[in-house]
């Protein structure tokens, strides 16, 4: 039992595991008993696809020893290629595989610019945040275009499902790419090269893992998981803004960071960066059945990000502390 323990408490996402709960606790009394009602829960789950998609995929990116902080563009920008595509004429499909492939493309340019003139990834995709923003815009052509919602399958999307109609389809797409990328993470020769590359390249490079080709991947997988979670947000809202997602990036690498993933690379896991999102989600509902100032909700993700890394590292260091008795 105590060697158990001790290896709960190395776990990377044990802190934000420990504040999810006390704030749900927290939020239900503030709330009169409202806050884990159907309707409430039911909001909740709507969104959090939206947010967590984004959050999954900067997760493996850190992991991986890389950032990207212009998923907040692409977010925006994928949408808005399939409105502008199906406006044009194109049916949803194709237009919506055109979106992802300007997603895989913009992963590959911030990949390939990061590690061809060996630069920060925080440089490369800060400006890559403002040329995907600004062609949201431009192609937008200053006004949102008209999505024709008979021609979409919304049903496999953002329509109700499961019991009670508790959930959006959304959240089943959330659910099975989140396990799926668990799985290559914690499964695959894959996901120990990721693991390698952020934790020690030199290392890495020298056993022969292709450390290149692997962030270019972990960048192109953060950019179409950004470009899907923007596809979700549209058809639930049924129109394409070129504002959406703005802020976002921070948000996720919060989320990330919440759930456990280290910022220089090599320790983290998709659980974590996943419960991250739902915090930050459980902190922006909680606050307003709370009935607290909004203008708060910021402070407190940025306090909560704070307290997460503490926590994180007080409970690694007395899981390592802690003496286990060897069986002999």
């Amino acid at each position: 039992m105590r060697r158990l323990l001790k290896l709960s408490l190395q776990k990377p996402e044990m802190a934000a595991s420990l504040l999810l709960l006390l704030l749900v606790i927290f939020f239900q009394a503030r709330s009169n008993m409202v806050f884990l009602s159907y309707d409430n829960l039911r909001g909740m789950l709507g969104y959090l696809p939206e947010v967590g998609l984004v959050a999954v995929g900067v997760t493996l990116l850190m992991i991986c020893g890389e950032f990207d902080l212009s998923v907040g563009s692409v977010f925006a920008l994928m949408p808005m290629t399939m409105a502008v595509m199906m406006v044009a004429g194109w049916g949803f499909w194709p237009a919506t595989g055109l979106g992802l492939l300007v997603c895989a493309f913009i992963g590959f340019l911030n990949g390939w610019i990061t590690i061809k003139f060996a630069i920060p990834s925080f440089i490369t995709t800060l400006g890559m945040l403002f040329m995907a923003r600004s062609l949201t815009v431009v192609i937008s052509g200053g006004f949102p275009p008209r999505l024709n919602m008979d021609l979409i399958p919304e049903h496999l999307f953002v329509s109700y499902v499961g019991p009670g109609d508790l959930f959006r389809a959304s959240f089943l797409w959330f659910v099975g790419i989140s396990i799926l990328i668990s799985l290559l993470l914690s499964k695959t020769n894959f996901g120990n090269w990721v693991r390698a590359t952020g934790g020690y390249l030199p290392a890495a490079e020298a056993l022969g893992i292709p450390a290149n080709k692997v962030k270019i991947a972990c960048f192109m997988i953060c950019s179409v998981l950004a470009g899907l979670a923007g596809l979700f947000q549209v058809l639930r809202l049924g129109s394409p803004l070129p504002s959406i997602g703005e802020g976002l990036e921070l948000q996720a690498v919060a989320a990330a960071v919440i759930g456990g993933t280290a910022l220089a690379g090599g320790i983290g896991s998709i659980i974590g960066g996943i419960i991250g999102a739902v915090l930050i989600r459980v902190i922006d509902n909680g606050m307003v059945m709370s009935q607290v100032d909004s203008n708060w909700f910021k402070f407190a993700v940025g306090a909560l990000t704070i307290l997460a890394v503490v926590g994180n590292s007080w409970l690694r260091k007395r899981g390592r502390a802690m003496k286990v008795e060897t069986e002999k």
